[in-house]
């Protein structure tokens, strides 16, 4: 059989199955939503001027660049899933966030005396950060990869390091709202270190988890 054959087989086998693809990653979706919340409002709550706080740029922005993450990550994933999808153009736009926060870093520098660049990026909860973004989003990443099982990804690797890139832009926009440190050399930092933790577990996980 030839390949172009063997992936039509798939896809067909896959648009077969009782719960259709778009489907199941709707439910995905809301359900990885649901559990992310709950473990964060259980776990850390918004921090005290959460709503006062949308007054500033930089508190904003972190909701900004993390839900870019997920909304870029997740539309990757869902066309990982399906064996042959194309995912030339939604790759390009995961690179969305980082240069948002590569544009932010920027600025950040220019409008920040030297002096203050450690301070900023060190912040004063890094450790928290690097602990909860990762368990707020060990659920969601467990729902995305049941997911990808739902369907018949070709590289499962890289289908679970995406995964694992939604969970942590979720999670990330969860903590966001407890997080004190707003510097933009804070997040680029320790989230993109938290998030990226998630990726790799979500490409070492995901060959096991979502074979078919």
């Amino acid at each position: 059989m030839k390949t172009d054959d063997l992936i039509r087989a798939m896809a067909a086998d896959t648009d077969s199955r009782s719960m259709p693809m778009d489907t199941a990653w709707r439910l995905a979706g809301v359900l990885a939503f649901i559990l992310a919340g709950a473990v964060f409002l259980v776990t850390l709550g918004p921090r005290p001027d959460a709503l006062a706080s949308l007054e500033t740029a930089r508190f904003v922005f972190k909701f900004v660049v993390t839900l870019a993450l997920v909304a870029s990550a997740f539309a990757l994933v869902r066309a990982l899933a399906r064996p042959g999808g194309g995912a030339g153009p939604l790759l390009a736009w995961l690179a969305v966030p980082p240069l948002l926060l590569v544009g932010a870093v920027a600025l950040e520098l220019f409008a920040v005396p030297a002096s203050e660049w450690m301070t900023r990026l060190v912040g004063v909860n890094s450790q928290v950060c690097l602990t909860f973004i990762p368990l707020i989003g060990a659920a969601p990443l467990a729902v995305f990869l049941l997911a990808l099982r739902h369907g018949a990804p070709t590289r499962p690797r890289l289908s679970g390091a995406v995964a694992g890139l939604v969970a942590g832009g979720l999670a990330a926009a969860f903590y966001a709202a407890h997080c004190p440190d707003d510097s933009p050399l804070f997040v680029a930092t320790w989230y993109s270190l938290a998030i990226a933790g998630l990726a790799a577990v979500g490409a070492l996980a995901a060959p096991l988890v979502a074979r078919w």
